[in-house]
């Protein structure tokens, strides 16, 4: 293969997040775990739906918002994932077609009764989001729904470690990193929650173990949960053994990368307020990927992601509002 058709092509659960503010006494109320991902019922997202305050609904699932705003800033990107022929389905599809997103797999048929997957967002004062999520249809994902001839036209393959939660998501995943590695492309992935890490532990260090992994994304609690260690050194350690590239998010810390025995530090970019965290780390990916795809070295990689997680953590919702291009520009980094 001589060129790439797609610069990026995500796979992750296609989800309708429905975002709502609320207080600690809403969250012990419900019985919300704090900070997490969770997943629950139909019957458990009902009941936590019918009881928010107010809501606003927007497209979401954490790979979808990395992949749309990389095509926000003129990447070419694809996604793979499952959602229902209803209405809220019919929103996904529309929202991705909108920002030049091509989207191929097909929509679960509405007589499954099963509908498209949705993220209750609970965002509480200190802008520390809690996630109750329902898969709905994105739990049915399966290998059959890639388009095989995407994914090995893909510069850059992105997945979703949420989707270590489907049925099928982790033989998808071996299959797909094969076929993209033989088509010359590269594999990132994230490992999205270190409770999803911690339910998975095993899969994923196999996963690691017996595919190349290019780019790993993660945060400080989900690499330390991999790796069952309180050190970040010694987890950037084990996992530089098997993985090029390790992204590792810290919070208002910044962020550390490490590839083979190069460790590179970034300060987080400062923040007038924060609002809703929602999407910080998905943004800093999008940001970190746009770095790769444009030859820039670790620390301006780094850097784009770190400024496109500061504008996000900035209003509610997990989509950049500001042309992240003019915000690269502004720090110097085109």
């Amino acid at each position: 293969m001589t060129g790439f058709d797609f610069d990026v092509v995500g796979v992750g659960n296609a989800l309708v997040d429905i975002l709502s503010y609320v207080d600690e006494e809403f969250l012990a109320k419900m019985e919300v775990q704090k900070a997490i991902m969770q997943l629950v019922g139909p019957e458990r997202a009902i009941h936590l739906t019918s009881a928010l305050p107010e809501s606003h609904r927007t497209c979401g699932g954490s790979t979808a918002n990395t992949i749309a705003s990389l095509a926000q800033i003129g990447v070419q990107a694809g996604y793979v994932g499952k959602v229902a022929d209803d209405e809220l389905g019919q929103l996904f599809c529309a929202d991705l077609a909108s920002l030049g997103v091509t989207y191929l797999a097909p929509l679960l048929p509405s007589e499954k009764e099963i509908g498209t997957g949705r993220c209750l967002v609970l965002i509480t004062p200190d802008a520390e989001r809690s996630m109750n999520t329902y898969l709905g249809a994105a739990e049915f994902l399966a290998w059959e729904d890639f388009d095989m001839e995407m994914i090995a036209s893909a510069r850059w393959l992105y997945l979703e470690g949420y989707r270590f939660d489907g049925v099928a998501g982790q033989e998808a995943f071996h299959q797909a990193i094969r076929w993209c590695h033989q088509a010359g492309g590269k594999v990132a992935l994230t490992l999205s929650d270190p409770i999803c890490v911690a339910r998975h532990r095993r899969a994923f260090v196999g996963l690691m173990k017996k595919n190349r992994i290019d780019l790993l994304f993660c945060n400080k609690a989900e690499l330390l949960s991999l790796y069952q260690t309180e050190s970040i050194e010694s987890a950037l350690d084990k996992a530089s053994q098997v993985i090029e590239i390790v992204a590792c998010t810290l919070g208002e810390e910044g962020a550390i990368i490490g590839r083979g025995d190069e460790r590179v530090e970034i300060c987080a970019v400062p923040v007038t307020s924060v609002l809703d965290v929602t999407g910080a780390g998905d943004l800093f990916a999008a940001g970190f990927l746009f770095g790769m795809i444009r030859g820039k070295d670790l620390q301006t990689s780094a850097r784009m992601g770190s400024v496109a997680a500061a504008e996000v953590i900035g209003h509610i919702g997990a989509r950049p509002v500001a042309d992240l291009t003019k915000l690269f520009q502004g720090q110097n980094l085109l």
